[in-house]
């Protein structure tokens, strides 16, 4: 073969390499992750369309509360149901920004090291991450603390989302499923 048959050869694998390369990169969209606000927004939110609201009680330190972002949050068939059935939030319990809610105003306790709504949302028990879940009503209806796994979170998250709580208590629950 002539030098110059091996340079088209080599340009057509070239070629092919990176059509293939941009194929692959455009075949499959990305999985929308859960739809993070704050917790006005999603008051405001919950006025017009009721839904449950989620809180996931963070701190920027806290390498479960990150696990938990990386393994859990970031599962797509998590992320779609919780997109559906509740407006998520994310607080970090020792942010600084006052934040209002039910007409309430709630500030940063340099005491506590913690913001006075992460204190009342974990009733005192500072422990992250823990997840909150409120009623369309934004009454407590459960904060449940620990890293909480794909499989843990999902039985969590339906036994709320489904209105299983208003039923049955937990334990109940977890025997059905």
């Amino acid at each position: 073969m002539k030098r110059s048959s091996y340079a088209w050869i080599a340009l057509l694998v070239l070629i092919a390499g990176i059509s293939a390369f941009k194929m692959a990169d455009t075949k499959a969209p990305k999985a929308e992750g859960i739809k993070w606000m704050t917790l006005a927004e999603a008051e405001a939110k919950t006025k017009k369309e009721p839904r449950k609201i989620f809180i996931d009680v963070y701190t920027d330190w806290c390498g479960w509360c990150k696990k938990m972002d990386k393994d859990t949050f970031s599962d797509p068939e998590i992320a779609a149901y919780v997109n559906k059935n509740f407006y998520a939030v994310k607080l970090d319990a020792e942010g600084k920004d006052p934040i209002t809610v039910g007409g309430r105003t709630f500030n940063y306790n340099p005491e506590y090291k913690s913001h006075e709504l992460a204190v009342a949302l974990l009733n005192g028990q500072m422990s992250y991450p823990t997840t909150v879940y409120l009623d369309e009503k934004l009454n407590m209806l459960s904060p449940v603390p620990g890293y909480l796994d794909k499989k843990t979170f999902t039985k969590i998250i339906r036994y709320f989302g489904e209105n299983f709580h208003k039923t049955m208590t937990w334990q109940e629950y977890e025997k059905q499923k």
